[in-house]
C-alpha cells in the first residue's frame, strides 16, 4: 500500500512540475531564440545536476554508459529544443495536450522495438489516441491561421523519443540510481549543448540588449531546476518503482495544469479542441495495463 502511495505522489508532484514547463517555454521565448533557449536549459540543468550527482557517476559500469548516454539525447537533448521550435508556432497548451502522446508511443515502440507484447484494447487506445491527435491539430490550424501547425510534429518526434527513453530506462537501466541516470544524462550532453550556445549568437549584443531578456534567464533558471533536473531525478525513480506505461501516464494530468496556465495566459481554445483532448486522454486510459 506504501509504494502505491508513493507512486502517486510522484506522479501528482511531476504533473505539476511539467503541467507548468510549457508556459515557462513561452515565456522564455520572449528573450531568446528556441535553440537558445534549448542550450540554455540544458547548460543549467547540466549544472545543477552535476553538483547534486556528480559522485553518482562512478555506480554506473561501463556497459551502462552506452543506455545512458542514449538515454540523455532521447529523453533530454533533442527534446529541449524540439518543444522549444514547437512553442515558436502553436500555443503552450496545445504542445502539452500532444504531449500526451507519450504512453501511446510509449506502448507502439514497446512491442516494435521491445517486443513487449499488447492487448486488443491497448492498440483500440492507440488508435482512438491518434484520432484525437488529428483533430487537435486541425482545429488548432483552423482556430490560429497565424500559427504553424506543422510545427505539432516537433511534439510529436518528441513524444517518441520519450516513449524510447522510459523503456530503455525499464529495459537497461533499472538498477542504477535516479541521481546517476540524470547526472550521466547531462554529463554526455552538456557539451554538445555549449556548442550549440556557441553557434546561436547567444553572446552577440542584441541578444543581451532586448528588453525581455533579463526575465527570460529567470524562467528558463526555474524550467531548468523544477521542470528539468528535479523532475528528470523524480521521473527516472517512478519509471523504476511503477511501469513505463504508469510512469509516461503523468501526461493524463499536464495538461489540464498546462490549459489552466495557457488560458490565464490568453491562448484560445476550442469547443473541438476540448473534446480532441478528451479522446486522446481516453485512448492514453483505454492503452493502459490492467495490471500496473
Amino acid at each position: 500500500m506504501k509504494s502505491i502511495n508513493i507512486k502517486w505522489a510522484y506522479l501528482l508532484a511531476l504533473s505539476l512540475i511539467w503541467g507548468t514547463s510549457f508556459i515557462l517555454i513561452k515565456k522564455s521565448l520572449l528573450g531568446l531564440t528556441a535553440f537558445q533557449l534549448g542550450a540554455l536549459r540544458t547548460i543549467v540543468t547540466g549544472f545543477f545536476l552535476l553538483i547534486a550527482g556528480y559522485r553518482s557517476l562512478k555506480t554506473i559500469s561501463k556497459n551502462q554508459w552506452k543506455w545512458v548516454a542514449l538515454s540523455g539525447f532521447l529523453g533530454s537533448f533533442f527534446p529541449a529544443f524540439f518543444f522549444a521550435i514547437a512553442e515558436t508556432e502553436i500555443d503552450s497548451a496545445v504542445a502539452s495536450i500532444l504531449n500526451s502522446l507519450v504512453p501511446l508511443n510509449t506502448i507502439l515502440l514497446g512491442f516494435a522495438v521491445f517486443k513487449i507484447a499488447s492487448t486488443k484494447r491497448q492498440v483500440l487506445g492507440v488508435i482512438i489516441g491518434f484520432i484525437g491527435t488529428a483533430i487537435l491539430i486541425l482545429k488548432g490550424a483552423e482556430l490560429n491561421p497565424d500559427q504553424n501547425y506543422l510545427f505539432a510534429g516537433y511534439v510529436i518526434a518528441s513524444t517518441i523519443m520519450y516513449a524510447a527513453n522510459v523503456n530503455i530506462i525499464k529495459r537497461y537501466l533499472q538498477e542504477v540510481k535516479p541521481l546517476a541516470i540524470a547526472a550521466g544524462n547531462y554529463a554526455v550532453i552538456i557539451i554538445p549543448a555549449f556548442l550549440v550556445l556557441l553557434f546561436s549568437n547567444f553572446f552577440k549584443t542584441e541578444t543581451f540588449e532586448n528588453p525581455n531578456f533579463s526575465s527570460a534567464i529567470v524562467y528558463v533558471v526555474i524550467l531548468s531546476f523544477f521542470g528539468t533536473a528535479l523532475a528528470k531525478v523524480l521521473f527516472n525513480k517512478l519509471v523504476q518503482i511503477s511501469t513505463p506505461v504508469f510512469a509516461s501516464s503523468v501526461t493524463y494530468l499536464m495538461p489540464i495544469v498546462a490549459l489552466i496556465w495557457g488560458v490565464l495566459d490568453g491562448e484560445g481554445f476550442s469547443f473541438l479542441q476540448g473534446v480532441a483532448t478528451i479522446i486522446i486522454l481516453i485512448g492514453v486510459f483505454l492503452s493502459h495495463r490492467r495490471k500496473q
